[in-house]
């Protein structure tokens, strides 16, 4: 490896509350590793009071490039410079780019559903969606199924309020039939049965709390294909449960790698090692040594 500068190095991070269970530094900082650049990765705890202080002290000491998750995926765009188009049309941003001390913000995470649906040749043309929760993750995955033509999506939340709010933020950027619902039980029951497909993106089922799941297994079948935006563990309780009913799962982990990936092309500009990325995550995931 070629020696390190570190006067020069180039500092990405990531800002959320929790951060503690991200796998981003592990991603990013392999992926630096094995194009020998001369970057570093770290995470920081931000709580939603703090999130102002934060982006303009990580202006200050030129970071970089910034991954946005819980809670700030929509409140820091206040705080940007510039949003890319996609972005503003998701009112949602995880990824930032500092370009010469202006910040402009992109969402990543549309293009990380969209490549994680083509790798595993899922089509959800004319296919009805159930997204659980209404959060950046959420307003990323209404998004992606609605450019690839889904015939109906129903948004489902606890505060039924944010989810009306995102149902009509998406009308006005694409066309689709968009209803919600209260992310209760009773409502979940009528709509699954005849769904074709369910997203979790909501953080139920993450570690620590890994006994927990947003819909009980009597509710699951067959004919759903359920993807869940949680990555750690990799098996989550709900894709389990739906293994065991014979429903197709698709776990989180590919969302995390194509996401960064495309954040990893924005600050670098150079194509990230995504085997490598996934390879280290994976160990990680299993309890391997690292």
């Amino acid at each position: 490896m070629a020696a390190m500068m570190p006067g020069k190095v180039e500092v990405c991070c990531l800002i959320g509350d929790p951060v503690e269970h991200s796998l981003s530094p592990l991603i990013h900082n392999t992926a630096f590793r094995k194009l020998k650049l001369n970057f570093t990765y770290i995470a920081f705890k931000v709580s939603k009071n703090e999130l102002k202080k934060a982006i303009e002290g990580l202006k200050a000491l030129n970071v970089r490039g910034i991954n946005v998750t819980i809670p700030h995926k929509t409140e820091v765009i206040k705080y940007l410079d510039q949003i890319d188009c996609r972005a503003l049309e998701v009112n949602a941003v995880n990824t930032i780019v500092n370009y010469n001390g202006v910040l402009k913000g992109f969402n990543t995470d549309v293009a990380g559903i969209l490549r994680t649906l083509e790798e595993r040749k899922i089509s959800v043309k004319g296919k009805k969606a159930v997204i659980m929760g209404a959060g950046g993750i959420a307003r990323a995955a209404t998004y992606a199924l609605a450019m690839e033509g889904a015939r109906e999506i129903i948004i489902a939340n606890r505060t039924l309020t944010n989810a009306v709010k995102l149902a009509r933020e998406l009308k006005k950027s694409v066309k689709v039939k968009v209803r919600t619902l209260p992310l209760t039980v009773k409502a979940l029951k009528t709509e699954l049965k005849v769904s074709d497909m369910v997203v979790n993106c909501t953080p139920v089922g993450m570690s620590p709390h890994t006994d927990k799941t947003p819909i009980p297994k009597e509710l699951l079948h067959e004919d759903l294909v359920v993807m869940d935006a949680v990555y750690n563990p990799l098996r989550t309780r709900l894709l389990r449960e739906a293994e065991e009913v014979g429903a197709r799962i698709v776990d989180g982990l590919s969302m995390l790698i194509y996401q960064g990936a495309e954040a990893f092309k924005l600050w670098t500009g150079r194509e990230p090692p995504i085997n490598s990325m996934r390879r280290a995550a994976l160990r990680v995931l299993r309890g391997e040594n690292w």
